[in-house]
């Protein structure tokens, strides 16, 4: 082998050490695919030049086993990936390793090499496209590690004189646009008209001489057809659509008509582009600066003037009350725009999948983003971000939160809000903690010269904070579908890995649930999490004991999980939402003190699936460790599609609101026969819906069109006492209440396009009537006792309906109708008596 004679040798003779480096590509050559297709009987000869190897002189390939790897160090994709794939090996242990395992050790093949080696480290590459043949292979030479290691920079060429080369067209790149344009177009439909021209007999076959003459010499050779308008017809003028395409193109146009104003004018165009040194320029320049302070202050003040009020309202309806009865109209029930807040480096191409104000500083509220479809695993995307924005603030998010993929829920901890836990769509749960940039989201902001309201080269730093998360569930133990929706199990209990409610001795919040697309409910407890044992004082003195928990998904795993099986047939339920008890401890007398159980724990839950179903499950029913898992104790089908909301009144605890695609329903927790309250189909979609913080019979939906609807249970149950229309222009995804101060209530409504809109709430809608709550509650009590008593009746037709099948049975209405036709007839009867007519005349007819 001439091409490797400098490190294996040539020599046919040579020892079996010296031999051990080109052995194994002589074997590659032998099973090569060629050699396969060859006749049978027929040797196979080898030529010297097939026996090269395929490699550079100063690289040996090597076969390393998972023994090898894991016992130097380089395992493949963990230790050394093809973005990291070098690994410095101590000749000192790769001899001792030939020495204990002699012929058995990958490194047996280059022995001699590594003995001979000058320098006391060996370098290892990891070969990820085997580009040698194996996966591994070993540098022989200490210039060729110096090189592979520390590559040499290129060498700068002069560069060449700069040629000007005209601006040229760029290549027209088709994305759909010209499909459009040729739909528009207009073509000739009618048959083009066909002339022939033909010479004299006589001059057939003599040649052809041109000249130039006047076409007011020979009155034959030129037709003179001047435009004239025609008055027997006139045409009118439709609506036009019509494309223009925005490209540079060439056109040759010629006509022979004569027009009666002649002028030659030509047009060229093509694209400009400015140099960097020409828009550095122009954003410089004086002129734009003092156009910017020109109409800076009156776009200002119409942006205040729009938000402040609604100049399309009209004001007739006020000004003609005032004159009939010498009083003001009523307060408005407009939902007003109070801020909007939307970045579109953020929030291109995503949607706000969740939404949630910060429990302790007053008009921060944060945004969770995610895509509008699934992306595919290899697909490198933008990241995954939780938004924090701040009305201090109105053109960028404070904070940015980084998650492992889209953040389809998420919710602050009630104990400690500075740690914050969220679901994602690869199914696995993480936390954040953001006590170190506190200070950033309690910053207010701060008075603005005017000459510096729009100083075009502001070099000051505005980086946003991106925190990372501090802890994740493990890949293994994580939800096999997205999480859907999460929250944090109160703080005056927790539960064993069985499900069993036990009083909490932390006094805080440490558990969390969350549901999935796979089926099932997860409890994770964040006891089991070194980074949350460290005291809360230490978390927010310093941030890098957080960052230095560098492998949280390997720690965390849940503490039980509860599967959602059918109740009829096999199968399981898609929860979606779910909705559980906020139990607050009411003293020592009710804990069991042989068990430290808590036994007046509301262990039962409302679930809203993928299909429309209410289902009603209880999770201490034991751990499941069964295919078919927890049975739920009850199902209702009332809505007709995905169930996106379901939440618990902040007034009446056994009181729930789901809300589906076409309609809503509303349920108390004791009455097991359905739902109290259910509304008939609207026309548009359903996609959200939140209760009133301030109103117990106040609660908002929002729809697809991006309108909201306000209902009030005390003034009508059949439609909504006010439609907000137009608050959005795509479809709304979140809505959130916020009670501000006692006189601003503010509803946070977000939607399809990552816009988040926050609309103050008006009085009528915000101030609670006297007594509003026990009428609300009155009235949920006739809805139950109405329910009821339908349910009865109709158990009381089933009944009769069986007893007699043969005899046709009379309804309860063919009595009544029976019995308003014997009381008429009794009246006819004394009527016809009063005017003197014989009462055998009643039912005759008329002949």
């Amino acid at each position: 082998m001439s091409s490797s004679s400098s490190v294996f040798g040539s020599d046919e003779n040579s020892s079996d050490s010296e031999m051990a480096g080109p052995k194994k590509p002589k074997s590659k050559v032998k099973k090569s695919p060629d050699r396969k297709k060859k006749g049978k009987g027929k040797k196979a000869q080898t030529p010297v030049e097939e026996e090269k190897p395929s490699h550079p002189e100063d690289i040996l390939p090597l076969l390393l086993t998972s023994v090898t790897q894991e016992m130097f160090g380089c395992i493949a994709e963990e230790h050394v990936t093809g973005e990291s794939p070098y690994k410095l090996l101590k000749k000192d242990d790769v001899v001792q390793d030939m020495k204990k395992r002699a012929a058995v050790s990958d490194f047996s093949p280059a022995k001699q090499i590594v003995l001979d080696y000058p320098d006391e480290e060996l370098l290892l590459v990891y070969d990820r496209t085997f580009a040698y043949g194996q996966c591994f292979y070993l540098v022989l030479t200490p210039e060729a590690k110096e090189k592979i290691l520390k590559p040499p920079t290129p060498v700068e060429q002069e560069a060449e004189e700069e040629v000007e080369v005209p601006p040229r067209p760029k290549h027209w790149i088709g994305l759909g646009s010209e499909h459009e344009i040729e739909a528009e177009s207009v073509r000739e439909t009618r048959k083009k008209l066909q002339y022939a021209f033909s010479r004299e007999r006589r001059a057939f076959g003599q040649p052809v001489c041109f000249s130039d003459r006047s076409a007011t010499d020979a009155q034959t050779g030129l037709i003179d057809c001047a435009s004239y308008e025609d008055s027997s017809f006139s045409i009118k003028r439709v609506q036009l659509d019509s494309s223009i395409q925005a490209i540079p193109t060439l056109q040759n146009n010629s006509a022979q008509t004569q027009w009666k104003f002649q002028k030659n004018a030509s047009t060229q165009y093509a694209l400009e582009q400015l140099t960097d040194e020409e828009k550095e320029g122009i954003l410089q320049s004086g002129s734009l600066k003092r156009f910017m302070n020109l109409v800076t202050p009156r776009t200002l003040v119409n942006l205040q003037q729009e938000a402040i009020m609604n100049v399309f309202k009209d004001d007739c309806e006020n000004l003609e009350e005032v004159a009939e009865h010498g009083r003001p109209a009523k307060a408005s029930k407009d939902l007003m725009i109070y801020q909007d807040f939307v970045n579109q480096k953020y929030t291109q191409d995503k949607k706000v999948s969740s939404i949630n104000w910060h429990p302790n500083i007053h008009g921060v509220i944060a945004v969770a983003m995610a895509g509008k479809k699934k992306r595919a695993a290899t697909f490198v995307d933008k990241p995954s971000l939780i938004l924090f924005y701040s009305f201090s603030n109105l053109f960028q998010p404070l904070l940015l939160l980084e998650g492992p993929d889209d953040i389809l829920a998420f919710e602050f901890c009630p104990s400690d809000p500075n740690i914050i836990v969220g679901g994602c769509r690869n199914g696995q749960v993480v936390l954040w903690d953001i006590s170190a940039h506190v200070t950033v989201l309690q910053a207010t902001d701060k008075k603005v010269s005017e000459d510096d309201k729009f100083d075009l080269t502001d070099t000051k730093d505005h980086t946003i904070p991106l925190l990372h998360y501090c802890a994740a569930s493990t890949l293994q133990s994580k939800h096999r579908g997205a999480v859907t929706d999460i929250t944090w199990l109160p703080p005056a209990f927790a539960v064993t890995d069985t499900g069993i409610p036990v009083k909490n001795q932390h006094k805080m919040s440490v558990q969390v649930l969350s549901c999935s697309l796979d089926c099932t409910l997860k409890f994770w407890d964040v006891q089991t999490l070194k980074w949350f044992n460290e005291s809360v004082l230490e978390r927010k003195l310093t941030d890098q004991k957080m960052q230095s928990f560098r492998q949280p998904e390997r720690t965390w795993k849940p503490l039980f999980q509860v599967s959602l099986s059918k109740i009829d047939t096999s199968g399981e339920y898609v929860p979606l939402r779910f909705s559980m008890e906020h139990y607050t401890c009411n003293g020592e007398d009710h804990e069991d003190v042989n068990s430290n159980m808590l036994p007046d724990v509301n262990t039962k839950l409302y679930i809203g699936t993928e299909d429309g179903e209410i289902i009603y499950t209880d999770w201490a029913q034991g751990k499941d460790e069964s295919e078919q898992g927890t049975k739920p104790l009850h199902c209702f089908s009332v809505h007709h599609w995905v169930v996106n909301t379901v939440q618990r009144s902040p007034f009446f605890k056994n009181i729930i609101l789901s809300v589906g695609e076409w309609n809503f329903a509303i349920w108390r927790e004791e009455v097991m026969e359905g739902p109290i309250i259910q509304s008939a189909n609207s026309d548009q979609t359903y996609c959200a819906g939140c209760w009133s913080l301030s109103r117990p019979a106040v609660f908002f939906i929002g729809k697809e069109d991006g309108s909201v609807e306000v209902w009030n249970l005390l003034e009508r149950t059949s439609e909504p006492v006010h439609v907000q229309e137009h608050v959005s222009k795509a479809r709304i995804t979140c809505m959130k209440p916020c009670m501000l101060s006692s006189r601003q209530h503010f509803l946070a409504v977000t939607d399809d396009e990552g816009l988040v809109r926050i609309l103050e709430i008006p009085k009528a809608f915000h101030v609670c009537a006297r007594h509003e709550s026990s009428g609300v509650m009155k009235y949920f009590e006739m809805e139950e006792k109405r329910l009821k008593s339908f349910l009865e009746m109709e158990e009381l037709w089933g009944k009769e309906r069986k007893e007699d099948k043969k005899k046709p049975t009379r309804t309860v209405l063919e009595l009544t109708k029976q019995q308003e036709y014997d009381e008429f007839l009794i009246l006819e009867k004394q009527i016809l008596k009063d005017i003197g007519l014989p009462s055998a005349a009643v039912g005759t007819e008329d002949t």
